[in-house]
C-alpha cells in the first residue's frame, strides 16, 4: 500500500505541474491537501513518509483521534462543516479553517482563539451553485459576510472555498471555479482590514486541474490519493 499511495502522490504532483506549465503557473503557488477523512492513520502515515505533509479532515471527533495517535507532523486543515458547539474541539489544532459561512461560526471561532491571543486563519466557504445539499454563504451574500467577519479581532480571512456542481464534463465546472476566482478578485479591491484573498480552496480528486487553471492555491484530493471512501 504504502508504494501505491507514494505512487499516487507522485503522479498528481506531476498532473499539477502540467495543469500549471499549460496556464502559465508556478507550481509551488498549489498546495496539495491530501484529504484523509475516513481513512486510518496508518495511511496518513504513509502518505507522510512519501513527502505529503497537508491533509485535511472533515469531522471534528475524527480528527482529534487522528490527531494524537499519528507518528509525525501532518499539517492539518479542517475542510468540512463546522458545527458551532465543535469549534472549541479545534482550537489552536488546525492551521486553516475553509468552512465557515457564518457570522456565529465566526464568532465562535473568534472567542476561543481570543483565549489565547491566536488569530485563527480562516476561508470564507461560498456556494457557486446555490445547492441546497451544500454549505456555503450565497454568492450574492458572500462580500456583505466578509464585511463582517473583518472585524473580528482573532480572524485573519485568508481566501474563498467552494464546492461546486459536479458535473462528468470539466468545461461545466470551469465557470464555477472562475465565479470564485472573481469574487476573490472583488473582494481584494475592497482593501479590507485582516483580510487577504491570496487563497482560493478549489478543486478535488476529477477536477484539480480545471481547478489550477482557473486560479486554485489549494487542492483537496482524497479518492485520488487513498483510494474510495466506504
Amino acid at each position: 500500500m504504502s508504494v501505491e499511495i507514494a505512487h499516487n502522490l507522485e503522479t498528481i504532483r506531476q498532473r499539477v505541474a502540467a495543469a500549471c506549465q499549460r496556464c502559465g503557473r508556478d507550481p509551488h503557488d498549489v498546495q496539495l491537501i491530501a484529504v484523509s477523512k475516513k481513512k486510518p492513520a496508518t495511511l496518513i502515515e504513509e502518505a507522510l513518509n512519501a513527502g505529503q505533509t497537508l491533509f485535511g479532515e472533515s469531522y471534528v471527533q475524527e480528527f482529534i483521534d487522528k490527531q494524537q495517535s499519528i507518528n509525525g507532523t501532518p499539517h492539518w486543515h479542517f475542510i468540512g462543516a463546522l458545527q458551532t458547539n465543535k469549534v472549541k474541539y479545534l482550537t489552536g489544532k488546525t492551521e486553516l479553517i475553509h468552512s465557515v459561512d457564518r457570522l456565529s461560526l465566526a464568532s465562535e471561532i473568534d472567542k476561543h482563539w481570543g483565549k489565547s491571543g491566536a488569530v485563527a486563519r480562516i476561508l470564507v466557504q461560498v456556494n457557486v451553485g446555490d445547492e441546497t445539499s451544500k454549505a456555503g454563504v450565497p454568492v450574492d451574500e458572500a462580500i456583505e459576510l466578509v464585511q463582517q467577519l473583518a472585524t473580528l479581532p482573532h480572524i485573519r480571512i485568508e481566501g474563498l472555498m467552494a464546492l461546486p456542481p459536479y458535473a462528468e464534463d470539466l468545461e461545466q465546472v470551469r465557470p464555477w471555479f472562475r465565479l470564485l476566482r472573481e469574487l476573490a478578485e472583488k473582494i481584494d479591491s475592497l482593501n479590507l482590514p485582516n483580510v487577504s484573498m491570496a487563497t482560493l480552496s478549489m478543486g478535488m480528486s476529477h477536477d484539480f486541474e480545471i481547478a489550477i487553471e482557473e486560479g486554485a492555491t489549494l487542492i483537496r484530493v482524497g479518492t485520488a490519493i487513498f483510494g474510495a471512501r466506504e
